[in-house]
């Protein structure tokens, strides 16, 4: 069974949800507290043992590419003024050599057709989904536990969670083959299910470990929801050659590509920071 080694960022989506704040600052980049979203989903990654990233990026985000490089006169002043806590941190993200690949979707065709666009990159070996927008919080990295369970079965891992009461409707709900524990093989997925028809409350979160056959599916996937390629349709057809199994993550998701749901992080997050955390609560507490 070969190791998962590299994980696809889908990262060229228009941030509609979150207009105008991501007008101009792309999505991914907008701040969880003192540091852009993709900075706490690179940490996951790497703390799962991920060594290539792959971002498929679209018009309008090059400040990702960008700030996984040097800042050349920032660093220098830096240095210069002997803020050195503050250049740690600014270096702290940045990328190994080669650890880092970038491509481009050439227009918005949809999640299925992002991951395809990362094909040849990828090879033929599995590999981690890991939808930015999606920031999930576990004393062990929410890859990392999808990771050891691919470990565990083989085949392909989807990383699933609770749906809030009444709102299966609003999500990808999964279907199993029994429920014991935390992981088990999956029977099918169903696309926003109507209240009442749902096969469980279990939803797909945002992480994924999929073997590279996908690809050859993605290739002559048809379109689906809204026009677009849907990789959960693709998914649906591979299940009938390889096994899924749903895994219940432990740990907190925060959809912050939805505004509530991005100040509902950089509360969390606030109250956790190790330095900040204190005066965060003071702040919060001050305003009710």
């Amino acid at each position: 069974m070969k190791p998962v080694r590299k994980a696809v960022l889908p990262v060229a989506g228009l941030g509609t949800r979150v207009l105008p704040g991501a007008k101009t600052t792309p999505k991914e980049m907008l701040n969880i507290v003192d540091r852009p979203i993709l900075s706490y989903i690179i940490a996951e990654g790497r703390a799962a043992g991920i060594e290539h990233f792959i971002f498929v990026t679209g018009r309008g985000k090059q400040a990702i590419e960008d700030y996984f490089d040097h800042h050349i006169e920032m660093e220098a002043q830096l240095a210069a003024k002997g803020k050195t806590d503050i250049l740690e941190a600014v270096l702290a993200d940045l990328p190994k050599p080669g650890e880092m690949s970038f491509v481009r979707q050439m227009s918005p065709q949809g999640l299925g057709h992002a991951v395809w666009c990362a094909r040849d990159i990828v090879g033929d070996e599995p590999f981690a989904v890991m939808l930015p927008d999606m920031l999930m919080h576990a004393e062990r990295a929410p890859l990392a536990q999808a990771i050891d369970a691919y470990n565990q079965v083989g085949g392909n891992v989807v990383v699933v969670e609770p749906a809030p009461e009444g709102e299966t409707n609003k999500y990808g709900i999964v279907a199993l083959d029994g429920r014991e524990g935390r992981l088990n093989r999956m029977t099918g997925m169903v696309e926003k299910p109507p209240l009442g028809t749902e096969p469980s409350n279990l939803f797909i979160s945002g992480r994924y470990i999929l073997q590279p056959e996908i690809f050859n599916l993605l290739s002559d996937q048809a379109k689906g929801a809204g026009g677009e390629i849907q990789l959960t349709d693709a998914m649906v057809r591979l299940m009938a050659l390889e096994p899924f199994h749903a895994l219940e993550y432990e740990g907190t998701t925060y959809d912050c590509g939805d505004k509530i749901g991005l100040l509902r992080a950089n509360v969390a997050y606030a109250l956790q920071h190790p330095e900040l955390g204190q005066a965060a609560r003071a702040a919060i507490t001050a305003l009710l």
